[in-house]
């Protein structure tokens, strides 16, 4: 009888951890960090509360193949446990094109650096744990920045992006997506039902709909699209557009 385990044993084996983190009433909904409870369901978490990051996390991965250059950087910015890093480096064609991919929170760097080890790769990657704010982005290809912008300061955005584009070298793609606002009460509302119909269809109940609202409340700051071309605009990029959204969350390709 062979050892080998069965291929449902393997599916099991390779499941994400179910988020329950809101499942029970809390006496206090404190606010949302990506601490370890955090990180040990957040695969489940993010494919049961963004519509179409599966898609976005695969188109990044296409769009590698077209902008990384030789002798360039991509970069994914707040990486969480690498899943953009990971698609860019399974597209990444050139020898000499890195990836350096950074997130302010421990446990997900840890995250980060056992996923990527999963796997050998010929591509380098350089994990690392710091504030966006504090980095200096250099002969980047590709910067990614996936749901990340909208957990910063809104003071600190227009830096960030600046920083960004004078690191990017000519014809430079930075990926951008966001949770969005919209500036129509009547927009907002509809896009807001959607999206929590969006989350109960994934199984969640109103109790962890309506606490995990409540603990993003100050800490997820979206704005509008029109804020975020326009902050891109003062960076320097000299187009940006949407190329994806699925009612409050939305991704734009910038170029230099």
């Amino acid at each position: 009888m062979s050892n080998k385990p069965s291929f449902d044993a393997t599916i099991q084996a390779n499941k994400p951890i179910k988020d329950d983190i809101y499942r029970q009433p809390l006496s206090r909904v404190a606010d949302f960090v990506f601490d370890q409870s955090v990180v040990r369901v957040f695969p489940d978490m993010i494919q049961r509360s963004v519509p179409g990051y599966a898609t976005i996390i695969q188109m990044i991965g296409i769009l590698t193949e077209q902008f990384a250059q030789p002798h360039s950087t991509c970069y994914d910015l707040g990486c969480s446990l690498g899943a953009a890093a990971l698609a860019m480096r399974d597209h990444i064609k050139h020898a000499d094109c890195n990836i350096i991919a950074i997130d302010n929170s421990e446990p997900m760097v840890a995250g980060c650096k056992t996923n990527l080890q999963k796997e050998f790769s010929q591509v380098a990657v350089e994990v690392l744990c710091a504030n966006l704010e504090d980095i200096k982005i250099k002969q980047a290809s590709i910067v990614v920045l996936n749901f990340t912008l909208q957990f910063i300061d809104p003071e600190l955005r227009q830096q960030i992006l600046t920083t960004i584009y004078q690191g990017m070298l000519p014809g430079g793609l930075l990926i951008l997506s966001e949770k969005i606002a919209f500036q129509d009460p009547r927009q907002q509302a509809l896009n807001t039902h959607m999206h929590h119909t969006f989350k109960r269809s994934n199984g969640y109940s109103e109790l962890e709909v309506s606490q995990k609202r409540t603990a993003l409340d100050n800490v997820l700051i979206p704005e509008p699209l029109t804020t975020h071309q326009q902050r891109l605009k003062t960076a320097g990029f000299s187009s940006s557009d949407v190329w994806f959204q699925c009612f409050n969350f939305a991704s734009i390709l910038a170029l230099k």
